[in-house]
C-alpha cells in the first residue's frame, strides 16, 4: 500500500491556498475592519469641485476674450475705409453719423465718436490697441455668452 505525500500534494497544487488568497478563507484569520474613507472622500471631493470650477472660470474668461475678439475683427472688417491697411500699422474706429469708419486720422485730430484704436496682426486680426470706455461691445452686438 502506498500512501501519497501531503507534501508532494501541496506542491503541485493548482489552486491558490488559504494562506495566499486576499481575503481570510477560515474563522482564525486576521478580521478585516472596512476603513472609515469619509473624511478622505470630502476632501477629495472639495479639492477637485475647486480645481475644476477654477478651471470653468478660467476658460470662461478665456472664452469671452475669443469672442469679444471675433466681435471686434467683425465690426472692424464691416466698417468703412477706402485704403488697405498695412500690417503693424495703428487704425482708429470711429461711429459716424450711424456708421462706422476706419481711419488712419487720430482721435486728437478728428472730432467723431471714437471707438478705439487697433493695430493689423500679421495673421489678418485686427488686435484692440485701445478701446473707448463709453462704448460696450457686448451690448453692441448679438455674438454673446449666457
Amino acid at each position: 500500500m502506498t500512501t501519497e505525500d501531503p507534501i508532494d500534494r501541496d506542491l503541485y497544487q493548482t489552486e491558490p491556498r488559504g494562506n495566499y488568497l486576499p481575503y481570510p478563507v477560515s474563522r482564525l484569520a486576521a478580521k478585516i475592519i472596512p476603513l472609515d474613507l469619509t473624511n478622505f472622500k470630502s476632501r477629495g471631493v472639495s479639492r477637485v469641485e475647486r480645481e475644476l470650477q477654477q478651471e470653468l472660470v478660467e476658460l470662461r474668461e478665456r472664452y469671452m476674450r475669443v469672442i469679444d475678439s471675433f466681435n471686434w475683427n467683425k465690426l472692424l472688417y464691416e466698417a468703412r475705409f477706402g485704403f488697405e491697411p498695412v500690417i503693424g500699422e495703428m487704425y482708429h474706429l470711429y461711429d459716424v453719423d450711424g456708421k462706422h469708419h476706419l481711419s488712419m486720422i487720430e482721435p486728437e485730430s478728428w472730432h467723431q465718436r471714437w471707438l478705439g484704436s487697433f493695430r493689423l496682426n500679421a495673421d489678418g486680426r485686427w488686435q484692440a490697441e485701445k478701446v473707448s470706455e463709453d462704448f460696450d461691445l457686448r451690448s453692441f452686438v448679438t455674438t454673446t455668452v449666457e
